[in-house]
């Protein structure tokens, strides 16, 4: 028999009852099945088995027979199948001259180059690849170049009295996400800032100092920023004092 050239990609699926081969593409792996071809001994075995069956086991002796007659010659028998399956699946398939490999017609072989999309790929389906990925470059540094002239810290009051608060975990810095709280809820702050303006004495409470009676400045509860000690409302934010 003639030497068999095709895909080294295929399956067996025969059986002692027929025979049926699947052949995939070198590239993408896709497979197209042949058609089953029956056993003419395999089929005569089951007669046997059958006849077997009803007549008790003096026919027993011809079915095994039979099978062992259909492994004989399953050798030769077997290749002509699988022949036949190459010639009627081959026509799916074309083979690179470039690499070598067999590729489906359908979606593994550019026609216009007659080489397979591993080597030359198609023009439409490179074009529309290379557009998405530029468009995923060109929105990622769009969103950069936004993200730079975005304001995110304009808010912020920097000062070293102020410590800062986040409403939640992770969040933005913006200006709905952040607020300032007042020096004295940070005791560190709280502390140096206890001291009279004026005569630097230590504050013990009160509105004004007790060793010199200059007006003690407030700082307000929303903003942080300092208020004089008469001031009814927040210079900065408007909160009632």
């Amino acid at each position: 028999m003639a030497m068999i050239e095709f895909v080294r990609n295929y399956s067996d699926h025969s059986t002692d009852r027929g025979y049926q081969f699947e052949f995939r593409c070198d590239h993408c792996s896709s497979g197209y099945m042949s058609s089953y071809k029956p056993s003419a001994l395999g089929a005569a075995g089951s007669i046997l088995e059958a006849a077997s069956s009803i007549f008790g086991g003096f026919l027993g002796g011809a079915r095994d027979s039979a099978y062992d007659i259909q492994r004989a010659i399953g050798g030769k028998a077997h290749d002509s199948a699988l022949q036949e399956a190459v010639a009627e699946v081959k026509q799916k398939f074309s083979r690179c001259q470039r690499c070598g490999k067999w590729v489906c017609n359908e979606i593994c072989w550019n026609t216009r180059a007659q080489q397979c999309t591993g080597c030359t790929p198609k023009y439409e389906q490179e074009i529309i690849s290379q557009r998405t990925q530029a468009q995923l470059r060109a929105s990622q540094q769009q969103l950069e170049d936004k993200a730079a002239t975005t304001d995110y810290v304009s808010g912020i009051d920097v000062r070293p009295d102020v410590q800062i608060e986040f409403n939640h975990g992770n969040a933005e810095i913006e200006g709905h996400d952040v607020r300032q709280l007042p020096a004295s809820a940070n005791p560190a702050t709280a502390a140096a800032a206890a001291v009279c303006a004026a005569c630097k004495a230590p504050l013990t409470g009160g509105k004004f100092c007790g060793e010199c009676g200059a007006p003690v400045a407030r700082a307000c509860p929303s903003c942080g920023t300092s208020a004089s000690a008469t001031a009814k409302f927040c210079n900065d934010c408007g909160t009632k004092l």
